[in-house]
């Protein structure tokens, strides 16, 4: 056993569905994937290629768990997303060969500290603090990969107290899963373990402490987290 100085951090890790757990390595979020959030949030979707965030694994968020109302914010937002775990690493993975590094998918949500965001962008300065703190990535069981019939397709959906907030189709992603893992890898060397949240659809809005949300991907699963 190595001479740890202090006790090693437990492994974060996601629920299996059907049993097991699913170990995060590291998550990583493609911002701007869909052309209404792109334009809701300042952007142009014709110009855009893919660009990334990090999470640290310990950010997520299971079993239906609450999730804290973070600090240093006033504006918390939810961003529903198709979640892809990788279980077979490499780099400069071509697109037509990325889909069977994929283990699974899941459905989860990217909390953002909003505010913290948009002074980030004014200041030209990094988003860590807006997208990487503590409870950031609520998640729900991933579903092996070889049980999700397309995970180009499919209605994804967020829920806040029950009332519809953000609504869209899976089809309708800018960058398809494929290229989207094709493109990271040429970035970094994806390796079993990481996460990739995909981006998330328009209608991102704040929530409050109580509110409940409920969040489904058509074909892939479920997630929801209070906020306390």
């Amino acid at each position: 056993m190595p001479d740890f100085v202090i006790p090693p951090p437990a492994q974060a890790a996601v629920p299996v569905a059907g049993g097991g757990l699913f170990p995060v390595r590291r998550i990583f979020c493609v911002g701007r994937n869909y052309a209404e959030h792109a334009r809701e949030m300042g952007g142009n979707p014709e110009r855009e290629a893919p660009f990334f965030f990090t999470k640290p694994a310990d950010a997520v968020v299971t079993g239906g768990a609450d999730t804290p109302y973070p600090p240093a914010t006033s504006n918390l937002h939810h961003e529903m997303e198709l979640v892809v775990a990788i279980g077979t690493g490499g780099a400069g993975i071509a697109p037509e060969a990325a889909l069977p590094h994929v283990w699974g998918y899941a459905a989860g949500i990217d909390m953002t500290r909003r505010d913290l965001q948009n002074e980030a962008k004014k200041t030209a300065r990094p988003w860590d603090m807006s997208k990487g703190f503590d409870h950031s990535a609520p998640i729900g069981e991933i579903l092996p990969a070889a049980r999700v019939h397309d995970p180009a397709r499919g209605r994804i959906e967020l829920r806040v107290n029950a009332a519809v907030r953000q609504s869209s189709d899976l089809s309708q992603m800018i960058w398809s899963v494929a290229e989207t893992v094709a493109c990271l890898s040429g970035l970094v060397t994806l390796a079993p373990g990481d996460l990739i949240f995909t981006g998330t659809p328009e209608g991102v809005a704040a929530v409050v402490r109580g509110d409940v949300l409920e969040g489904s991907i058509e074909g892939v699963g479920t997630v929801s987290t209070r906020i306390v």
